[in-house]
């Protein structure tokens, strides 16, 4: 982990995720707490989420370029302070979000509202944006672990310039971080993938843009949100459609983020009203959603967000509600094992943790499969945290709902 304080740069040795190639996961892979992201918006007023995780994803937090910098060189650093000590108290790994433009700053004001009027321009002047980036790295450089350059760019809402001209701030602003902090890790600026067409029109383009600028990125990003009714198997679809964007643009082997995912959420488009989703679905959707990151090579998963009920999530993830419940059953599955899993249709984790074997086993689709229970398991867990005892060697249906045997 960085060294657990702010407002002290320099270089703190940090172990570097190994790289993936585009087409396939890797067997065999050792998964840390930092694979358990989440978001958290009230960070910086001291919320210490109940369950474990090792990585948070700051924004949506009132502390983005536009919050921070309010007019050209007058910072307001308070919030992010906060926010930067609260992680690192809670031994969490930050990926800090350095879009969008400030008013001041927007080449067109009237692109993009949020969180701020031209949030979603491109900068009038680059020495803006070269000036900021050297403002934070030089502030945070000692906590913060990694930059994503932008939230959603593909998206009108979040930005509104060219894929040359992300590029370009992304190669601006890698150039900057490795001169001042070389243990930071430069993330891509993200993409959702449900809108289809915004995706095709911004994705492959903007990797065409970062080749020919010499690839200045550490890891890709993208936000597998979909359609309202939407499930974990379609996320999978989008997973794989990056990757073979990824392939076909030649991209070097480097490692994929899934920075923003929940489910249930409104559209796109009239005929998807936002769902509600609870009870043993919401457990399900959670915990297949990290399982099959580790099964597709998806090296780090970011929940949004930590917060109350409310109309926009699908899925609550709070204290107390299953979807909680669930990403702290699956982070005490995985984390700190070294894990092998297997795309059959009854999907099986192997895990090892220090020689302690145990599986997990679920299906996609809701169709069941039959499972052997392993000769060394003698109970079997949901991952809502439901416990039985279990007979080696006997055989056991699986749904969708994953289940750990040890």
């Amino acid at each position: 982990m960085r060294a657990q304080r702010i407002l002290i740069t320099g270089v703190i040795a940090l172990a570097v995720v190994g790289g993936l190639t585009p087409t396939a996961a890797q067997a065999d892979t050792y998964v840390d707490g930092r694979e358990f992201g989440l978001h958290i918006p009230q960070i910086a007023n001291g919320v210490v989420p109940s369950v474990t995780y090792g990585s948070v994803r700051i924004w949506d937090a009132g502390v983005s370029w536009g919050h921070v910098e309010k007019r050209r060189g007058r910072y307001w650093w308070t919030g992010l302070d906060r926010a930067v000590q609260a992680a690192n108290a809670q031994n969490a790994q930050i990926l800090y979000v350095l879009g969008s433009t400030p008013t001041w700053a927007a080449s067109k004001r009237s692109q993009g509202t949020y969180p701020n009027r031209g949030a979603a321009s491109m900068p009038r002047r680059l020495s803006d944006w070269r000036r900021w980036v050297t403002a934070v790295v030089t502030r945070y450089g000692a906590s913060i672990d990694a930059y994503q350059i932008w939230n959603e760019a593909n998206l009108a809402t979040f930005w509104q310039g060219t894929p040359r001209q992300m590029a370009r701030l992304t190669k601006e602003a890698n150039d900057i971080i490795r001169r001042l902090d070389p243990t930071a890790q430069v993330v891509a600026a993200s993409s959702t993938v449900r809108l289809r067409s915004a995706f095709a029109r911004f994705f492959p383009a903007y990797l065409r843009e970062l080749r020919r600028v010499g690839w200045p990125v550490d890891v890709f990003a993208i936000h597998t949100y979909g359609p309202s009714t939407s499930t974990p198997a379609l996320r999978t679809t989008y997973v794989r459609l990056a990757r073979r964007e990824l392939l076909a643009a030649r991209a070097p082997r480097s490692p994929l983020w899934d920075t923003e995912v929940n489910y249930g959420i409104k559209g796109p488009g009239p005929g998807y009203p936002d769902k509600d989703i609870g009870g043993n679905k919401a457990a399900i959707y959670v915990s297949q959603t990290y399982l099959d990151s580790v099964r597709l090579g998806v090296e780090r998963t970011y929940w949004y967000s930590w917060s109350r009920k409310n109309d926009l999530l699908g899925i609550t993830m709070y204290t107390g509600y299953p979807g909680a419940t669930a990403l702290q059953t699956t982070e005490s599955w995985l984390s700190n094992a070294i894990v092998d899993c297997r795309s059959r249709h009854v999907r099986v984790c192997r895990i090892n943790r220090e020689g302690v074997r145990s599986r997990v086993a679920w299906t996609s689709s809701g169709r069941a499969g039959s499972f052997v229970v392993p000769y060394y398991a003698t109970r079997m867990c949901d991952a809502r945290g439901r416990c039985r005892p279990v007979a080696p060697g006997t055989k056991v249906l699986i749904g969708r709902m994953p289940r750990w045997f040890g």
